[in-house]
């Protein structure tokens, strides 16, 4: 359904996600005065649900993976009349995503290395759109969950791949397939992705605490698993990880550092 802006505004937002992308578009609804409604599958984290509910957006829990809560938004988006966000095929996203990567570029333009998790993909897009533009010479590696390898695959295989099933404790790299949109962007330009237990996750969260006192979500934390599992590869040269997430549960954490 094809809705204007004035509609939106009275009938409200609604998108799927699972932490970075709805937090983005309830801030976004807040400053406008929109109404924003995030479907997000349950075991979400307590941290995740209370920042959106402080930013007046209405949680309504669907699914256990993110495909279930992304297939509901989009029945309620008809039923209700709102205007559905593609959480990752909208365009419109990837210009916003992509300035973390240019702010990165402009205070470390020797750059060799950029290490971006992939959930979606649109942060990944962003840095290679970016990285590439800068200097063709900057690697991109890409992260995903061994438990949800869905990107990894359909990057090796160059097509679309659903695995069905997403099983990993980083929430935000819980997809059970890839998506048109960021796959088109990255098939030809991201130079690798590094599959991560979430063994190697966790301890890559404990690393951050521990020594650099940065309470990171395991997603977030992704990037620095995969620095260390390829540690030989990248020795010497100079790397950006990006932390993408802090979205993580104090007892978790703790329950983690206590190991």
């Amino acid at each position: 359904m094809s809705i204007k802006a004035d509609e939106a505004s009275r009938r409200g937002v609604i998108t799927a996600s699972m932490g970075n992308h709805a937090q983005s578009i309830a801030c976004s609804a807040s400053i406008y005065g929109v109404k924003a409604t995030v479907v997000m599958p349950h075991n979400i984290s307590r941290t995740k649900v209370e920042a959106l509910r402080d930013l007046g957006a209405e949680i309504i829990f669907h699914g256990s993976i993110f495909e279930e809560a992304r297939e509901y938004a989009e029945k309620l988006a008809e039923e209700r009349g709102m205007l559905y966000i593609h959480p990752i095929n909208e365009p419109l996203l990837y210009p916003g995503v992509a300035t973390m990567h240019l702010e990165n570029i402009e205070d470390l333009p020797d750059v060799d290395i950029i290490i971006n998790p992939i959930g979606g993909g649109s942060g990944a897009s962003g840095a290679v759109i970016v990285a590439k533009s800068a200097d063709p010479s900057i690697k991109v590696i890409g992260v995903q969950a061994e438990g949800a390898p869905s990107f990894y695959l359909s990057w090796k295989q160059k097509k679309l791949v659903s695995t069905g099933s997403a099983n990993t404790i980083a929430e935000g790299l819980a997809t059970a397939r890839a998506y048109e949109l960021p796959f088109s962007i990255l098939i030809d330009r991201i130079d690798d992705i590094v599959l991560v237990s979430d063994e190697e996750i966790i301890r890559a969260v404990k690393l951050l605490a521990e020594l650099e006192g940065i309470m990171a979500e395991p997603a977030g934390a992704a990037s620095l698993a995969a620095a260390y599992k390829i540690r030989d590869r990248i020795r010497g040269l100079k790397v950006i990880a990006m932390i993408t997430g802090g979205n993580i549960d104090p007892e978790k954490l703790s329950s983690w550092l206590a190991k």
